[in-house]
């Protein structure tokens, strides 16, 4: 009877630690003046932060998200060094506002050299000036370029069924930038220019890199429109990223 016991409990324990293994930890960086985003224990409630409400909604929708895939979101607040990021499965650099260490750039290219996978999204001139931030400098080892904004009038965007989607999707977009490089996914509407591509490179690394965030915040309604499909369109980049 009590080898029966332990021998469940060795199954038990063993399915535990799997279990526990199998989960994949999300960096986010919040480090380098961050637009739109923000860790919600840092929204103080209940005094009148415009944004605070938001915050929690962004959050939430990541949360649920990444759930999709065992996933937890870590966020930085520091400097970012190979050491605090090795382990992680994801980094995340959404629309920085400063610029990045020389440190940081070799850490951030050294995880994704070493088979970690990123995701930066960038936006248009009025919210990331890119001579005040260098994310192209992180980008160039892997001939991705973000390129000048969009002078598309329209409001919307789509994806083209491939790698990253299933089937078309209908995304949230207005002027953002022009991505150059790596293989396009989504486009904007009037001009059919690429703001998200992605691509692989060596030792299983992975990048998507965007050059619009209105779908990665989760704006399902723009300019009276409310059918915009940001949850399907992150998934499908989240899934492509951990390869699944």
């Amino acid at each position: 009877m009590k080898s029966i016991f332990t021998s469940v409990f060795v199954v038990l324990y063993s399915f535990i630690l799997q279990a526990q293994s199998s989960d994949k930890t999300v960096y986010f960086d919040l480090a380098h003046k961050q637009r739109f985003w923000n860790d919600s224990k840092d929204m103080v409630p209940n005094i009148g932060l415009e944004d605070s409400s938001r915050i929690n909604y962004l959050n939430q929708e990541l949360d649920n998200t990444l759930g999709e895939f065992n996933a937890k979101v870590s966020f930085l607040k520091k400097t970012i060094t190979y050491e605090l990021i090795k382990k992680g499965d994801l980094l995340i650099l959404h629309v920085p506002s400063s610029k990045y260490e020389e440190k940081e750039i070799k850490a951030i290219q050294k995880f994704v050299n070493k088979g970690g996978k990123l995701l930066v999204v960038m936006e248009a001139d009025y919210w990331t000036d890119l001579k005040k931030t260098n994310v192209n400098k992180i980008l160039a080892p892997y001939e991705i370029t973000y390129g000048e904004q969009s002078q598309d009038t329209l409001a919307g965007g789509y994806t083209k069924k491939g790698a990253l989607h299933s089937e078309k999707l209908k995304v949230t977009y207005q002027l953002g930038r022009i991505v150059k490089g790596g293989t396009p996914f989504s486009f904007n509407s009037q001009d059919n220019q690429p703001f998200g591509v992605y691509k692989k490179v060596k030792n299983g690394g992975r990048l998507v890199v965007l050059g619009d965030a209105m779908s990665s915040l989760y704006m399902t309604e723009w300019k009276g429109v409310s059918d915009y499909q940001c949850r399907e369109f992150m998934l499908g980049i989240y899934r492509w990223l951990f390869n699944e």
